[in-house]
């Protein structure tokens, strides 16, 4: 069953805003606010914060449009290493260019992109010569010389002064980036710099969904941050400095407190003032809390991200994206959470069918894959590999006959299109498996509906999938990856290859 809705968007966004407003006010209307998480499809929040928007950061920016401009940073390293996001599977420099296009269609027009540690790589430079060439502003930033220890050549026109000055008309300067370490920081600090060269006053705060200040520090959502981020290391903490000044305890992650006493100084040596900021939490504006109206149903979807962030890193380990400290820290929280792989209610009927398969030797090349999804009424439907598809194509073309209701012993792919594209695959392309993928298999769906009103009403069920659980026992072929991710599941499966070959496509 999909977990319950306990969160309220119309809430939250009043709150947010509010705050946010708030914050400008204090700084004589001049704010850069640090924009930390994803803009846009934040599917982390929309699973540990049941009825999260995942697009509702970019609704507040729309209530904040005519008062608020847009930067976006991007680190030149994670443009030249070809960074990818994992959530999407582009590349941070694709992920800024789909960003823009998505902030135009919400109505959003970006001030500039600005290029961050820029050294002149070659592949930044292309990055920015793309961009200019479409009529977009960009800025190179250099790294900041003296960062983090020597304040006095930091705040210098050696240091933040170096970077050139990004001009902006509106009130609240929205800095934001494709992912941690893009350069926000340096780049609103950048700019704090030169405005109060100019004689502007302005202020620096930063919004970040996650960690959530005012809940407990061993929270699932709290621990659900830190398998979000196992792989950087990321942990949270009680914030020190906001204990010694109030009295009172809020959570905050071990970058933000560790920095906090330089940035304090930075600060101050900017303004030439006592920083209004006595912990790093008073820098922070979120207020995700006010949205959540069960926290019961919003803890039990926490537990369940982190056994997902356990099966991601687990494949990561074993295609060497990751070492094996990521995963063992995910096994940590796990047991502090009190929770096993098997929690997850797809993961045993994807092992029994793996099984099953094995038994009736129905798998192909000596593997047995197995694949089972959770319908939102609860129910479970299986699959397994075969020499004519993948677990994965089996696996959801089970899940759209058993929501529309289509006896399993009717075909709803016709044997002719099946054929034509083995075929292909075989005689033109020398493939060496003409098994379907699941982009194959839609494909051939698709086809098949033009002829056959069965495969139009199973085509037809393809988006009550959305948001369903799936678990595999071997790790997606591209194809199967690619097909699953556009229809919207949250994908998990055990760290197994599903072919012999060093080399899939």
């Amino acid at each position: 069953m999909p977990p319950k809705k306990s969160f309220d968007n119309e809430k939250y966004l009043k709150e947010q805003a509010s705050a946010i407003l708030e914050r400008v006010k204090m700084f004589n209307n001049k704010l850069y606010l640090e924009f930390g998480g994803k803009l846009l499809f934040d599917y982390h929040a929309s699973r540990v914060l049941p009825g999260f928007d995942p697009n509702v950061k970019m609704r507040l920016l729309q209530k904040l449009k005519d008062r608020a401009d847009i930067l976006l940073c991007i680190y030149a390293g994670d443009i030249e290493r070809k960074k990818v996001r994992a959530d999407f599977g582009i590349t941070y420099d694709v992920d800024a260019l789909k960003l823009i296009d998505d902030l135009r269609e919400w109505g959003l027009s970006v001030l500039g992109v600005v290029i961050t540690r820029f050294d002149n790589q070659p592949s930044a430079r292309i990055f920015k010569n793309k961009l200019e060439r479409r009529g977009i502003k960009v800025y190179t930033h250099g790294f900041t010389k003296g960062y983090p220890t020597d304040v006095e050549v930091i705040v210098s026109d050696e240091g933040y002064g170096a970077n050139g000055y990004i001009p902006s008309e509106k009130p609240l300067i929205v800095v934001t980036g494709p992912g941690p370490g893009s350069g926000k920081l340096a780049t609103c600090l950048s700019q704090l710099y030169h405005d109060y060269k100019r004689g502007i006053k302005a202020g620096y705060a930063k919004f970040e969904t996650f960690p959530i200040w005012d809940l407990p520090l061993k929270h699932p959502v709290n621990l659900a941050y830190e398998a979000a981020t196992a792989d950087i290391g990321d942990f949270n903490l009680i914030d020190s400095f906001h204990l010694e000044a109030y009295g009172k305890s809020a959570v905050n992650y071990n970058r933000d407190v560790e920095i906090f006493p330089v940035l304090k100084r930075i600060l101050e040596k900017l303004t030439g003032a006592e920083s209004m900021y006595k912990s790093p939490t008073d820098m922070g504006v979120n207020r995700a809390s006010s949205g959540i109206s069960d926290d019961k149903a919003v803890q039990e979807a926490a537990k369940q991200e982190v056994i997902r962030r356990y099966f991601r890193y687990s494949c990561e380990y074993v295609m060497g994206f990751v070492d094996n400290d990521t995963v063992q820290r995910v096994e940590l929280l796990m047991k502090k959470l009190n929770v096993q792989p098997e929690h997850r209610r797809v993961v045993k009927p994807a092992k029994k069918a793996a099984l099953e398969a094995k038994a009736a030797k129905k798998g192909h090349k000596g593997i047995f894959c197995g694949a089972a999804i959770e319908l939102k009424n609860g129910s479970i439907v299986t699959g397994k590999n075969s020499p004519l598809m993948h677990a994965a194509s089996s696996l959801v073309l089970n899940a759209v006959k058993e929501l529309a209701e289509i006896p399993d012993h009717l075909h709803i792919l016709s044997p002719e299109i099946i054929d034509s594209i083995s075929s292909l695959k075989k005689d033109i392309l020398n493939a060496k498996s003409i098994s379907l993928d699941l982009e194959e298999s839609l494909i051939s769906l698709s086809i098949s509906a033009t002829s056959n009103p069965t495969a139009k009403l199973a085509l037809s069920k393809l988006r009550e999938l959305e948001g369903c659980e799936v678990h595999l026992t071997h790790i997606p072929t591209p194809g199967d990856e690619a097909g699953l991710k556009r229809l919207g599941v949250n994908l998990t499966s055990e760290p197994n290859f599903s072919t012999k070959d060093l080399f899939t496509s």
